[in-house]
């Protein structure tokens, strides 16, 4: 299961670097988003996967008998989702009003027009 999403990992990060790489605003922030979930799946996969109790600990345990959840990577994982989700969110209204304003999606003739005026 591991190797599984660690070849996720990898291909979301791919796909995500490529698509930001190309010139296309809507690519852009579609390799934003890939690349968020390559993250967030990292950090879920740097936390071990294990089929254990909550991690709800009890106080006079003085050793971990059992396997237990990591609670910590849960709260990176659920930080980063409302974080990137705000960054999509400001990039969409970002590309819209630059798309209404410039009437094209293509970056390189954002540049032109900028050398233009």
């Amino acid at each position: 299961m591991e190797i599984l999403l660690a070849i996720m990992v990898g291909i979301l990060y791919g796909t995500g670097i490529y698509m930001m790489l190309r010139r296309s605003m809507v690519k852009l922030i579609l390799g934003i988003i890939l690349l968020g979930n390559g993250a967030n799946l990292l950090i879920f996969l740097l936390g071990r996967i294990t089929k254990g109790a909550p991690p709800i600990i009890d106080g006079s345990a003085k050793v971990f008998a059992e396997a237990y959840a990591d609670p910590v990577p849960q709260a990176l994982i659920l930080t980063a989702i409302v974080i990137s989700f705000g960054l999509q969110s400001f990039a969409i209204v970002l590309v819209k009003r630059a798309h209404t304003v410039v009437r094209t999606d293509d970056l390189d003739e954002m540049n032109a027009t900028d050398e233009d005026s």
